[in-house]
């Protein structure tokens, strides 16, 4: 894999290999399922996520070569959990990150329109 076998690569460049594993909101959402529980079925990721089983099977695929997941086969059924705890961290302080965006977002916009209302408002009747 790019980046994780090349032991001579930038630290820089081994992590953004690693972000391109997150790089999709289907990815995120199995490891959010995956995060909640100690592990989760194909059966029930495909439930969760109301994807066609090829479309999940080749999401699983991407966060298993870049070493996010495990799998382990249970007679007929294949059962995945996170590789490593710090995924679910990972994914914690993403969203404490996201929210303090919004935030200072959203306290940026109320002061534009607390300082300007003029513009507030004929913005609000377009």
């Amino acid at each position: 894999m790019e980046g994780f076998s090349d032991f001579r690569a930038p630290l820089y460049e081994v992590k953004a290999n690693l972000f391109k594993g997150l790089a999709h909101p289907v990815r995120i959402r199995v490891l959010e399922i995956l995060s909640a529980a100690p592990e989760a079925s194909v059966t029930d990721m495909l439930t969760a996520t109301g994807l066609e089983a090829s479309h999940l099977s080749q999401h699983l695929s991407v966060l298993r070569r870049y070493h996010l997941v495990k799998s382990e086969r249970r007679a007929l059924q294949m059962f995945y959990s996170l590789a490593y705890p710090q995924v679910a961290e990972l994914l914690s302080v993403a969203r404490l990150l996201l929210n303090d965006i919004l935030r200072t977002t959203r306290d940026q916009l109320e002061s534009a329109e607390a300082e300007f209302p003029e513009v507030a408002a004929e913005s609000s009747t377009r």
